[in-house]
């Protein structure tokens, strides 16, 4: 029985356009979508279980993966199977997970996985950009619990034009790369990396996205309308008890309002918070804590936020005792690590980044091999968050999504200041040694630093700044808050990271939490993140005013060259015999890598040593060494032979010619010995290739003055007329030597003739 499909058509302008259709494929699934622009296709699929889980979160995985079949292609490895999600994977599950999650009712606890495939390639077609999209439409086909479609869109500006999810090619000429997440109403996600554009330039290109994704939200709806649109399932809320509310914001919100005022550290905070929990809870006998304990802690922590938002909006102070535009102190050191490339230390306030960069050669690029995209990074920079970094002992269990994202956040925002001349491969590695505040933005100052101080020519220095907001839609009030807490981050209605430099924003991280924010509140978010991370910038330049001129004495330093093709075999040698053994002698690493565009080698040389440098230099040096007919040349003897000397071109170690015995001298020459030995010195001159043996000619005598009375032997005779000839069918012609036979034979033979 054939299926049937309903679908749906969005409109990008400019002949492309996006289809989202179901009906045909994963049908038991609680909802399942096909999302395809061009020859890309995504499936997305979305189940959520029946029951509650005994959690007091929602249990939400987003999983994204690219197939390799989707492109034609085998994964990469002994493992011929998709297996771990790559990086890149990870980045697009964080940017649909981060739109997705504040959307589900907050007591909705029930088990749920979104996944989405990229089921075909299309090289023009960006697939990350509608993840978002397939994700929300499959939610609306589901009978799933959840507020409003939502959408997500790359948006990137060439020669001051917006596109809506640009190619890959357009993204290469753009200025902006941004993927913004919202609903109909509001945006609520912006992540992604620009070119030192202002302010007001962000917010056009936000608001520019916001209406695609309107568009989009709009054919979802239509979609579910004509599928046919499920009644929102029945499920179990959590209890709820409004006298015990009321009694539990009674005992808590005047003692927390104290605290907060008084402006102490995290731990002594948390500490106090504490007591007053167990005051609390002391006042309840051990029934009504075993009946319903897990409600009075959820009440105590909803007084606690409402008493430090007030706090806050009423009074302008903060935790800490700040103002909401205060920066917390902050203190900077290079140069800590004495074996690194480049090292420093950033510290603002309870956060600290400890950032290290090491040097190398293409050798070390960050191989990025995906469905969708093949390529490789010279400057990559990794993210780690041990647990201690927050006082905590909990499982190490590999690199979190979280370490992925914010280490992806710090390298955009540096990479577009490392000079795209460096020649170096650059990894920067950031550990988070003390967090209370935004470590992602500790890790880009502590990194710009690291790479001053490691002597990377970086075009100008970056400083980043976590931005909060708490506000109120009663009373209208809002308070924008620069660098902010962890504890703000959590009980705030946005976190907002912006880095960039003295000119402009480079990259940005925002999730906002609260419905309806207003442009003109995000404009003064940045306004005043501008102001907080020119502050920051201003601590960094006067710790490293600039790079250092030259790499460490103990990094290495990168010499690149170029050689023609041709003779890059003759660099590596039989079986790689002739690098391996210069790169043994002269303690470097030498790579060479073709460029197929100059149809040139290009050659890296990495070595702490310059002789050794110095040395491989002089080597493709003399493989590049071609002597000028005419011209005079230094060698040395390097090998006797009877018939002459092999000498070598003392410019070009390793080129050998032979001086054959006759040009030694103009004088007859009987032992070569007799004018050279093994280790002379002297001058020839070049000839080009003999006519007669194929090879080139050097002479010694040649600028040599001819001695006093010298006779040139006359010329041999190499007339061979009378030696008889071929005919036209090349048989020697035996005339001639059939009369040389009759002379000899006897006079009397003759005489009968």
């Amino acid at each position: 029985m054939i299926p049937k499909v309903f679908k749906e058509v969005i409109d990008l302008g400019d002949g492309r356009t996006i289809s989202i259709e179901t009906g045909k494929l994963a049908k038991q699934a609680h909802g399942s979508v096909v999302v395809q622009s061009g020859n890309c296709m995504l499936l997305c699929t979305v189940v959520s279980n029946y029951e509650q889980s005994p959690v007091d979160f929602l249990p939400l995985t987003v999983d994204y993966r690219e197939k390799f079949a989707a492109a034609g292609r085998y994964p990469g490895g002994f493992f011929k199977r998709e297996a771990r999600p790559s990086d890149g994977e990870v980045l697009t599950m964080r940017l649909v997970d981060r739109v997705l999650r504040p959307l589900f009712p907050k007591d909705y606890h029930a088990e749920t996985q979104v996944m989405i495939q990229l089921m075909s390639h299309d090289e023009n077609v960006m697939p990350d950009a509608m993840a978002g999209l397939a994700a929300s439409a499959a939610i609306q086909l589901s009978d799933i619990p959840f507020e409003t479609p939502i959408s997500e869109v790359r948006v990137g500006r060439v020669n001051g034009q917006f596109i809506i999810n640009p190619t890959f090619a357009q993204l290469e000429e753009s200025d902006i790369d941004m993927v913004i997440g919202a609903s109909a109403d509001s945006v609520m996600m912006v992540e992604g990396e620009m070119k030192e554009i202002s302010e007001e330039e962000m917010v056009e290109a936000i608001k520019f996205a916001h209406d695609a994704i309107k568009v989009q939200c709009e054919a979802q709806v239509k979609l579910a309308e004509a599928f046919g649109k499920k009644e929102t399932r029945e499920y179990e809320p959590e209890r709820e008890d409004e006298e015990l509310n009321k009694k539990v914001r009674e005992l808590t919100y005047e003692k927390v309002y104290a605290v907060a005022k008084k402006a102490s550290a995290k731990h002594e905070r948390s500490s106090a918070f504490s007591e007053i929990k167990e005051e609390v809870k002391a006042t309840f006998t051990e029934e009504e804590l075993e009946d319903f304990g897990d409600l009075v802690s959820k009440y105590f922590y909803a007084a606690e936020k409402a008493a430090v938002r007030d706090l806050t909006l009423n009074e302008g102070l903060r935790l800490d005792g700040r103002k909401t535009t205060d920066i917390r102190p902050i203190w900077c050191e290079v140069d800590y690590l004495p074996s690194t490339h480049g090292s420093s230390i950033f510290t603002r306030g309870e956060t600290q980044a400890l950032a290290t960069v090491t040097l190398g050669t293409s050798r070390e690029a960050n191989v990025i091999d995906m469905p969708s995209f093949e390529g490789e990074e010279r400057f990559y920079l990794h993210y780690n968050f041990p647990p201690f970094s927050t006082g905590e002992a909990r499982p190490i269990r590999g690199t979190s999504r979280r370490e992925v994202g914010h280490g992806n956040l710090a390298q955009r925002a540096l990479k577009g200041m490392v000079p795209a001349d460096c020649p170096y491969t650059v990894r920067v590695v950031s550990e988070v040694l003390e967090s209370n505040g935004s470590s992602s933005m500790a890790t880009v100052c502590a990194g710009t630093m690291a790479l001053m101080d490691a002597g990377v020519q970086m075009k100008k220095p970056v400083s980043g700044i976590a931005m909060g907001l708490i506000s109120d839609a009663d009373t209208g009030k809002y308070a924008v808050l620069s660098d902010i807490l962890g504890d703000e981050d959590h009980l705030g209605d946005m976190d907002f990271k912006v880095t960039g430099t003295a000119d402009g924003i480079t990259a940005c991280q925002m999730d906002i939490k609260v419905k309806g924010l207003s442009y003109e509140i995000l404009v003064n978010a940045l306004k005043q993140a501008q102001a907080g991370r020119l502050h920051i910038l201003d601590k960094l330049v006067e710790t490293i005013a600039q790079p250092n001129a030259d790499v460490k004495p103990h990094a290495p330093k990168m010499i690149t060259t170029t050689i023609p093709n041709e003779f890059i075999g003759a660099l590596i040698g039989p079986g790689g015999k002739v690098i391996q053994e210069l790169q043994k002698e002269t303690k470097t690493t030498i790579v060479i890598n073709e460029d197929p565009v100059t149809e040139e080698g290009i050659v890296e040389i990495l070595g702490t040593d310059q002789e050794g440098i110095d040395k491989v230099l002089a080597k493709i040096d003399s493989l590049l060494f071609k002597p000028q007919v005419g011209e005079v040349y230094e060698v040395k003897v390097i090998k006797m032979l009877d018939f002459g000397a092999v000498v070598e071109y003392t410019k070009a170690p390793g080129n050998e010619v032979l001086l054959h015995v006759s040009e030694l001298a103009w004088e007859r020459t009987e032992n070569v010995s007799d004018v050279v030995n093994m280790g002379d010195v002297f001058e020839v001159k070049y000839f080009g290739v003999d006519p007669k043996t194929k090879k080139e000619k050097v002479s010694r005598k040649a600028i040599l003055p001819k001695p006093e009375g010298f006779k040139e032997r006359p010329p041999r005779d190499n007339n061979r007329d009378n030696r008889g000839g071929r005919d036209n069918r090349g048989n020697r012609d035996n005339r001639n030597r059939d009369n040389r036979r009759d002379d000899r034979r006897p006079r009397e033979d003759r005489n009968e003739d």
